[in-house]
């Protein structure tokens, strides 16, 4: 047998699937089938929540029925309080899919032959079992049940016979226990016997709320070591696996547009590559949500799928904004192809926004999203990187362009503040730096590329204008001291024009004061050939005058010839 072929020989692990996303990734599949698990954690950490819904799951969508064995809550409770998460478990018991039987344990409960055992709950339980052909079993809480064992012998061994008695039967099982001071369970015990161990956690720092999970151990399998955040909201429970980062995604060399003219033109392909990851980073007002509103706009256009994750407006906000440069985002919203998610930074830790986005960017699937601003989130700047950083890993991985706005701190100038990005400036593939421009008593704005991978742009610095007729970029303008925007341009460009016009003005004069003495050379000529006219004139008129008195003196000659002759 070659080596190649032998880890596919391997035997595995057989796993009953939680349908809890997330959880089933970072386990391989599950809990391990057939055997006990236990999850344990402290008071309000989602111990119940967690088992109610591997047992909901388990008969929903993997055909295995469940019986869950209370011995806190009774049945009517336990319903109403997994009704918020779209469980009906009264339709369920009424199915003869779930049993649940609520214990009320007491000493007389468990008393046999002067000894305490579990053999009566054995019983309980293995009817329960039997009634709906459960697969699945949930104990909620374990403590409750061995409250009544003061010796700590029979109580490891009542345990064992427990873990045993659910080895036999198959059963998938949760167990649920209460954390104890430096142990994971209140006992100390129920950890060494199960086959797997999963912790929850719920911890509190700097007065915001984070729970996460941690797979302890797990008998047989490999598995996540790492921490977890997980949610628990109205669409259940969600452990999402978004500590590792990778660089094995692949890029596309698809251009898409800005869906602004001007800033198409400055890079070399009309638009930066899809997946890109882009940078906007300006001062208070420089109109970063207006940019990204812009491109979440002609993405929309083309029939994209966006999201925008706003940490500073209400999404009702950032749509009214948007119509004051002639965007309409609601309409987008309507038809179901933009979707926000606000919330103030301060809602969750770091980790849960991360979590939060990493769920709704799974269910909605975006082609295009949208985080306002990243600078809103609070905390040690390592931590507020490596989330940022996962969040451009999950992004990357799924070909989704995004677009990452900063809010850049202090005055106007285009000084470019390295430490004032979060370290995110590296990441990014595209950097648009926006800025204010003070000249003459007033403020403009201007824009120019940092940077943008695997692309020609130019590295002229534009003033841009936001108006009813979208964000347009002017024609950059160098005047005697340099680039000039604002009123400074338009009274040098005033000035220029005025220049012209008076240089015109002078050529015109001067072809005028040329035209006339054109005109008064041509009244010259004119009149020097019309005396030359008049003396060529004078000349042939003596010259026929000479003629004629030569043929009159002739005339004469010839008379006197003749009187002479006859005289003869």
């Amino acid at each position: 047998m070659s080596l190649e072929a032998a880890p596919s020989s391997r035997p595995t692990l057989p796993k009953a699937p939680t349908g809890i996303a997330g959880f089933d990734d970072i386990t391989g599949g599950g809990l391990p089938a057939g055997r006990p698990s236990l999850i344990c954690g402290s008071a309000g950490s989602g111990k119940t929540l967690f088992a109610t819904t591997f047992l909901v799951n388990g008969t929903t969508l993997f055909d295995e029925p469940g019986v869950f064995m209370s011995f806190e809550e009774r049945s009517e409770d336990l319903a109403a309080n997994v009704a918020s998460l779209g469980y009906n478990l009264d339709k369920l018991v009424e199915d003869g899919r779930i049993a649940i039987d609520h214990v009320q344990v007491d000493r007389s409960d468990i008393e046999e032959n002067g000894e305490y055992d579990l053999e009566g709950l054995f019983l309980r339980l293995g009817f329960a079992v039997d009634s709906v052909g459960a697969k699945r079993v949930v104990l909620d809480t374990i403590e409750t049940l061995f409250s009544s064992f003061d010796n700590q012998a029979i109580l490891r061994s009542e345990l064992r016979r427990l873990f045993g008695w659910i080895k036999d039967r198959g059963l998938s099982c949760i167990i649920t226990g209460e954390r104890g001071e430096g142990q994971f369970t209140r006992q100390d015990l129920e950890e060494y016997v199960s086959d797997c161990v999963v912790l929850l956690d719920n911890r509190v720092h700097e007065q915001i709320t984070t729970r996460r999970l941690r797979v302890v151990k797990y008998r047989g399998s490999a598995h996540g070591t790492n921490e977890y955040p997980f949610l628990i909201d109205a669409q259940g429970i969600s452990v999402l696996p978004v500590t590792g980062a990778g660089l094995s995604h692949g890029v596309s060399s698809e251009v898409v547009s800005t869906g602004i003219p001007g800033l198409d033109a400055m890079l070399g392909q009309g638009g930066f590559f899809r997946g890109t990851s882009l940078l906007l980073t300006g001062t208070a007002g420089t109109g970063k949500t207006s940019f990204s509103s812009t491109m979440v706009n002609a993405a929309c256009e083309r029939g994209e799928r966006c999201m925008m994750f706003v940490f500073e407006e209400s999404a009702a906000q950032v749509v009214r904004n948007a119509r004051s440069i002639g965007l309409d985002l609601q309409r987008h919203a309507d038809a179901g192809l933009l979707r926000f998610e606000a919330a103030r930074p301060s809602l969750y830790g770091l980790e849960m926004h991360l979590a939060r986005m990493h769920r709704d960017v799974e269910a909605f699937g975006p082609q295009l999203v949208v985080i306002d601003p990243i600078t809103a989130f609070r905390g040690p700047e390592a931590e507020v990187q490596s989330v940022l950083l996962r969040m451009v890993d999950l992004l990357k991985a799924r070909g989704i362009t995004g677009i990452f706005t900063s809010l850049m701190h202090g005055g106007t100038g285009a000084t470019i503040d390295a430490d004032a990005d979060l370290g995110m400036s590296s990441l990014m593939d595209a950097w648009v730096r926006l800025t204010h421009e003070e000249a003459n008593g007033e403020i403009n704005r201007t824009l120019y590329i940092i940077k943008a991978r695997g692309m020609s742009h130019s590295n002229q610095v534009r003033e841009y204008q936001m108006s009813e007729a979208g964000i347009g970029l002017i024609e950059p303008y160098i005047g005697p001291e340099g680039v000039l925007t604002g009123s400074a341009r338009l009274s040098q460009v005033a000035r220029e024009q005025a220049a012209a016009l008076r240089r015109q003005q002078e050529i015109e004069r001067r072809r005028r004061e040329i035209a006339r003495r054109r005109a008064a050379v041509d009244r010259q000529i004119q009149e020097l050939r019309a005396a030359l006219e008049a003396e060529e004139q004078e000349v042939t008129l003596l010259h026929q005058q000479d003629q004629e008195r030569e043929s009159a003196l002739a005339r004469d000659r010839q008379a006197m010839a003749r009187h002479r002759t006859a005289a003869e």
